[in-house]
């Protein structure tokens, strides 16, 4: 079953929207607000993000912003009373996948999840990173504008064992036993974590101090 997240601040237009996915299936948390629906997109995980463009306490923009810095791979449809080619653009470079514009037919909401929900099954020779991609099949970086980077073969394992586990913090011993595991010292993780950042950006991957890193965003 496809889990989704909801967030939607019209009371009325999330229920009918929850009601009609559940009856297809699909299991639906709700937020009515940004905050809570950061809140939910940071500690759950979701195949599909269902999230309004104007929402109190966090706009929808700033919404699906944050998720994307923080590596949360689930596919977004932003919902929106905003028609015009800027505001479909400036949805999708903050991160969304998709945009509908209200008023909507929910058969077409529907069919549009489908859709998304596909695509997250077929992205399985793929890892999401922020808004760029790691290429498993190809073993290169796919940066957000579409231009590919090629990675080393201890780089791309070193990304790949990070962006598999998007939120979890890794720690330098575990890093060096599961991709240098013949390397006497854990400092060849940081020599790896600086050679990835010189190639794809400082962002690529957050240290948490004391403790290791996590995936950052491309």
């Amino acid at each position: 079953m496809h889990r989704l997240l909801l967030v939607e601040d019209d009371h009325d237009l999330r229920g009918m929207v929850s009601e009609t996915l559940v009856d297809e299936g699909y299991l639906v948390d709700q937020a009515p607000d940004g905050q809570r629906g950061l809140h939910l997109g940071l500690t759950r995980t979701y195949d599909v993000m269902v999230i309004d463009r104007r929402l109190p306490a966090l706009d929808g923009l700033d919404l699906v912003t944050r998720l994307r810095s923080k590596a949360v791979a689930a596919r977004a449809l932003m919902l929106t009373a905003l028609g015009t080619v800027d505001d479909r653009i400036a949805g999708l470079d903050a991160g969304a996948d998709d945009y509908l514009v209200k008023p909507f037919d929910l058969d077409e909401l529907s069919a549009r999840i489908r859709a998304l929900c596909r695509r997250t099954t077929d992205s399985t020779d793929a890892l999401r990173v922020g808004a760029g991609l790691l290429d498993l099949s190809l073993r290169d970086a796919v940066l957000p504008d579409g231009t590919r980077i090629a990675l080393s073969a201890r780089e791309f394992e070193l990304l790949r064992v990070v962006a598999a586990r998007p939120n979890a913090v890794h720690s330098r011993a575990e890093l060096r036993s599961r991709v240098f595991d013949e390397a006497a010292a854990a400092s060849i993780v940081d020599t790896y974590v600086y050679y990835l950042r010189r190639k794809l950006g400082r962002s690529v991957i957050q240290t948490v101090h004391g403790l290791g890193y996590r995936l950052g965003s491309l």
